[in-house]
């Protein structure tokens, strides 16, 4: 027994040798094998569900076994229905961080030695405003209100840890660190381990199918190399010169795979106005005489140029001259220069050439010549808020439209003392007055004057005010807005930018420029730029194979409808992606072997590989122990076997295996489920879409993707810097394998982020072995129970419910809703079985319905608990074949009504003791009207339950009309006007007492309107769909113990001489008369 503090793991540790036992069952008749039918499968004989391989620079966390969990526990339902299933697993090592990684520890070893010996920092913490987000460059920040804090771990080496030190936090010796130098050992290393996980965990997998990615493999090289080859032929790759997300450190494309941070951030495309710094320069500016000096002001609104009335700039910004080329310097951001030179516009390529460095001071009042602007001179002014990390930080001044740029203008204006503060000559801002260049319906031509005005903005720091107004103007604007000025006056604006944009740039007054959306760090520690690159790009976007990939999702099964829209969207703006990378592990382009397929590009159809990869690898992961050659999967085996091509007659593969594998493919194929987090909807998913319905016939596209949020741990995110993180292997030896399944089950099965909770797996651990020590019991004691056909009131409630949990539960497992299938397969059934148990009492349970029972929730809880189910299933129940091929539990038609009047007798107990208490206590006062109270102890007592089945007199009328004022389409009641007005025209309005009664009815009427809103037209009923006093008189004896009683008669309310038994209490009844669902009891001593 293990214990930690004094606390006792005995019944964990239960449960782990259970797992252990039941693990060696499964292996020694290698029951998760899967191997095609002889004909092809009818719908719902075969299922095959796949999951993102996971990539192998370290262990498996929960919050892969969240995702996987979804995928399991569908597999294992269909494998328990009788389905043949096929779950492979495979292991992704291609790409840059497993190099980046190894080739880190390498530098550190030469640097620190081998084992390292790191220098000592003081640990310091450091404050760090967060990165500033905002959509465009020419529009002020909106400040995040927190500030992060540096870990003191991450305080050193310049925020990150040593790789060593990351090796050594996951168990790693020095010794074994050393050897991961060489990025191959993480392949070597990190894929069984994780196999050997995936086996605790009790993934249903066929491991034969197994394999790793990367040339390593030869035979899943030559796959990709396939694979690409076949796009490439079809026009899907081509070589262009497009802006792609660039590491420079790395040199190469940084793609989401290799980011550490920015997933799915794009270029944003700005134009970049060139405005011409008029001589002579100030003294500062005097090395930069002679050339063509431009302050460089991104925008994305090119159309509205004609409207400027001065630049702005950030007086502290660090600002740079940089050489563009020989003759052209541009003042910008050091930022922005570093993109420019990526993109081709710098003297040296690559290189930032700054001639000279200048802060925002330095620039104010710089005059200048600016593209089309109706101003011939405009001058540089201060503004505070400009962000020097989002555009080049030179912003240009537009205040007829931009709400930023009329109040900033309007307050220099206006303010002398401002202007003196910053030096500002009145001619350089009094003359300028705003353009109108647009004209927006509701807006007019003077935009943003009119809406700071509406919305009483009178300052620059109004900035939530400020960009509401922008929000309200800008969209307006663009879609409806007409042009007043230039040559495309007249012009819509949407169609007037295009072409205003083409015409600054091809006259030289302007270039386009690209930068991330929001910072991206790369793996290496590198914060990535955009690059204008010539390299191999997929042709995502192009209009024919976009609309293959609509039809393709539009045929399958997503779930949710917010996952659809995800993938709705990402169709829509998805472009070319750049599929070629120079650094990393992988496989080589076929026709271009400098270079190596990136890793979200090596990963779109390798489903279809798991179907042969058992036939040519022989089992073996790395492909190195088969009786076929790499190289002789050529194309036209490949054609054969994946697209319907003929049969490939050269080919020297015995025709038994080539047509063994066409088998597998075809039976398999396509799949049923791919399970995924949502995050890889704008990228994987989509590219799979893709790549299927370039490659693969239509009737073997996908079926199915099924996608989940993030897994958070406690309630907080999963973080191994914050320490709130948990490996796979952990959470095993810690809570079972079967428990962990368990809390995964709970955690959630929306979109939305999912939560593992401690407690949770401990409870299952707690609710699972107390389960096996009652069924153990119960067997033991079997000859005390109650022998023959269920006879009893609670034998009918109890097999009922076992009816109820099988339908309910079989339906959650169908719509993959695994919490719901928890809760109806494992809590409702135990509850219902505990409230069997207890209502039996004396008469014991039946001994039919309790083998029954253990038999259907051994099996419902299957596809969570397989261990557990497993070892019960043969230990205890003394069952043939496996609880994992088991077959899904029949049942017979559940009985609602049934289900009703179980709810009403055990909501009329919980009533009645109620009742009991409020007449104990109320002897024990006396009346408070002085009238003699009858006194009432809490010795023997009798229970008079008076029951009224049936609505009468002003409620039978007020319900009447109900029912012809109700809509059941659209469940919703005529107004209350008309159903008043129906009130009084009823016999209950004719009456002399009306008012008094309306009185009455009003707030029933209103309690009857709302109960039919939440349960559905029977409440409307005049009586229940089953007999109340048949229900209470079949329960007397549970009512009896329930509440204490030693006798107990159920009496009808309209029965006046049923009344009368009630003596001195009889008032009780009168304050609280029975009504249709609610009984009335009224207790006398004997």
């Amino acid at each position: 027994m293990t214990t930690d503090a004094g606390k006792s793991f005995a019944r964990r540790d239960r449960l782990l040798e259970i797992e252990s036992t039941v693990k060696t069952w499964w292996a020694e008749n290698d029951v998760f094998r899967a191997d095609p039918g002889e004909e092809p499968p009818q719908p719902g004989e075969k299922f095959f569900g796949n999951f993102p391989y996971p990539y192998m620079n370290g262990y498996l966390h929960l919050g892969h076994a969240f995702s996987l969990s979804k995928l399991e526990f569908a597999a294992a339902y269909h494998r328990l229905r009788g389905a043949n299933v096929l779950l492979p697993f495979a292991f992704h090592c291609t790409g840059m961080p497993i190099k980046a990684a190894a080739d880190k520890l390498a530098r550190e070893a030469q640097q620190f030695g081998d084992p390292p010996v790191f220098p000592k920092y003081v640990e310091d913490e450091v404050s760090k405003e967060p990165e500033p987000e905002n959509s465009s460059a020419n529009e002020p920040s909106v400040q995040d209100k927190f500030k992060g804090k540096k870990s003191k771990a991450a305080a050193k080496s310049g925020g990150q840890l040593y790789q060593w030190e990351i090796m050594k936090s996951i168990g790693l010796s020095d010794s074994e660190i050393s050897r991961f130098q060489d990025p191959y050992n993480w392949l070597s290393f990190f894929p069984p381990v994780a196999m050997d996980d995936l086996k605790a965990f009790g993934l249903g997998c066929d491991w034969r199918r197994s394999f790793i990615t990367t040339d390593m493999n030869p035979f899943y090289d030559s796959f990709v190399r396939w694979q690409m080859r076949k796009l490439k032929s079809m026009g899907k790759i081509v070589k262009d010169l497009r802006y792609t997300i660039y590491s420079p450190l790395d040199g190469q494309p940084c793609a989401d795979h290799d980011r550490a941070s920015g997933e799915g951030v794009q270029p944003q495309e700005y134009t970049l106005i060139k405005m011409q710094v008029v001589p002579p320069f100030p003294a500062k500016m005097g090395a930069l005489e002679g050339k063509k000096v431009f302050l460089a002001a991104a925008t994305l609104r090119p159309e509205t140029m004609y409207g400027q009335t001065n630049a702005w700039v950030l007086p502290e910004g660090k600002y740079g001259a940089f050489e563009i080329n020989d003759t052209e310097v541009f003042i910008l951001s050091h930022r922005a220069a570093r993109n420019l030179a990526y993109q081709r516009f710098s003297k040296i390529p690559e290189k930032p050439s700054c001639l000279l460095e200048l802060t925002g001071y330095d620039l104010i009042g710089l005059p200048l010549k600016s593209p089309l602007s109706l101003n011939e001179i405009i001058y540089a002014l201060p503004m505070m808020t400009i962000l020097m990390d989002k555009g080049t930080g030179i912003v240009t001044s537009v205040p007829s439209d931009a709400p930023d740029d009329y109040i900033s203008l309007h307050v220099l204006k206006t303010k002398k003392a401002l202007r003196e503060k910053f030096g500002l000559k009145d001619e350089w801002v009094v003359p300028f007055e705003i353009i109108p260049i647009i004209d927006i319906p509701e807006f007019g031509d003077k935009a943003a004057e009119k809406v700071c005005k509406d919305m009483k903005i009178v300052s620059q720091n109004e900035k939530e005010k400020l960009a509401e107004a922008k929000q309200r103007t800008y969209l307006k604007g663009f879609t409806e807005g007409t042009m007043l000025v230039g040559e495309h006056a007249g012009t819509k604006v949407q169609e007037a930018k295009p072409l205003v944009r083409n015409m600054l740039t091809e006259t030289g007054q302007a270039i386009m420029y690209s930068e991330p959306e929001k910072r991206v760090m790369s793996r290496s520690g590198d914060e990535c730029v955009v690059a204008l690159t010539d390299q191999w790009y997929i042709t995502y976007g192009e209009s024919e194979w976009k609309k293959m990939s609509e039809e393709c999702l539009s045929n399958m099964n997503l779930y949710s409808d917010e996952t659809r829209h995800g993938f709705e969207h990402t169709l829509s703006w998805l472009n070319q992606w750049a599929c070629s990378r120079s650094f990393g592990l992988g496989t080589r382009i076929p026709w271009d072997e400098q270079f190596l397929v990136e890793s979200l590009s090596d990963s779109t159809i390798y489903m279809a590989y798991y179907t042969i990869a058992h036939l040519l690898q022989g089992g073996d992961m790395y492909g190195s122990s088969s009786m076929i050659k790499p190289e002789q999967m050529n194309d036209g085996v490949w054609d054969f076997v994946f697209c319907g091509g003929p049969y490939p007659e050269s080919s020297d593969i015995p025709s038994s295996i080539l047509n063994q594998m066409k088998k597998e493919f075809e039976y398999w194929y396509p799949f049923d489920l791919r399970v995924s987090g949502k995050d890889l909807i704008q990228n994987h998913l989509t590219f799979s879409i893709y790549n299927h319905a370039a490659i693969m016939l239509k009737h073997h596209w996908p079926r199915g993707f099924r996608c989940n949020g993030h897994l958070m741990l406690n309630n907080e995110k999963m973080s191994k810097q914050t320490g709130n993180f948990k490996t796979l292997r952990q959470a095993i030896e810690e809570f079972s394998a079967d428990a962990t399944r368990f809390s995964l089950a709970d955690a959630g099965d929306g979109v939305d982020d999912a939560n593992f909770v401690s407690d949770t797996a401990n409870a299952a651990i707690l609710r699972l072995t107390k389960e096996l020590s009652w069924m153990e019991e119960v067997i033991a004691a079997e000859s005390s129970l109650r022998s023959g056909p269920p006879s009893t009131y609670a034998d009918r409630v109890f097999a009922n419910e076992i009816n109820i949990a099988i339908k309910m539960a079989e339906q959650h497992y169908q719509n993959f809703m695994f919490r719901e299938a928890l809760k109806a397969g494992f809590y409702d059934l135990q509850a219902a079985r505990d409230e069997y148990r207890f209502s039996c009492g004396a008469g014991g349970m039946n001994a039919n319905l309790v083998w029954r029972f253990m038999d259907v929730q051994t099996r419902l809880i299957t596809p969570f608990c397989p261990h557990y189910a497993e070892y019960v299933w043969r230990n205890l129940l003394k069952k043939e074949g496996f609880a994992i091929k088991s077959g899904w539990p029949t049942a017979d038609s559940t009985d609602l009504t049934l289900k009703s009047a179980n709810k009403y007798l055990q909501d009329s107990i919980v009533l009645m003791r109620k009742l009991l208490q409020k007449q104990l206590s109320g002897s024990k006062k006396g009346s408070k009207k002085g009238a003699p109270a009858a006194s009432l102890t809490e010795e023997k007592l009798k229970g008079l339950i008076y029951v009224n089945e049936q609505f009468d007199g002003w409620k039978a009328e007020c319900l009447r009309i109900l029912q012809h004022k109700y809509n059941q389409g659209n469940r919703t009641f005529a107004p209350d006007s008309e159903i008043l007005e129906a009130l009084r025209q009823s016999s209950i309005g004719q009456s002399s007492d009306f008012k008094k009664t309306q009185k009455l009815c009003l707030p029933f009427l209103k309690f009857k309107k709302d109960e039919t809103i939440a349960l559905g037209v029977q409440a409307l009923d005049l009586k229940l769909p089953f007999g109340e006093m048949e229900v209470l008189q079949e329960n007397l004896d549970l009512i009896k113990r329930q509440i204490g009683l030693e006798e107990v008669e159920v009496l009808s309310a309209a029965d006046h001489r049923s009344i009368a038994r009630a003596g001195t209490f009889g008032s009780l009844l009168n304050q609280n008369p029975p009504s249709p669902g609610n009984p009335t009891a009224i207790f006398i001593p004997l």
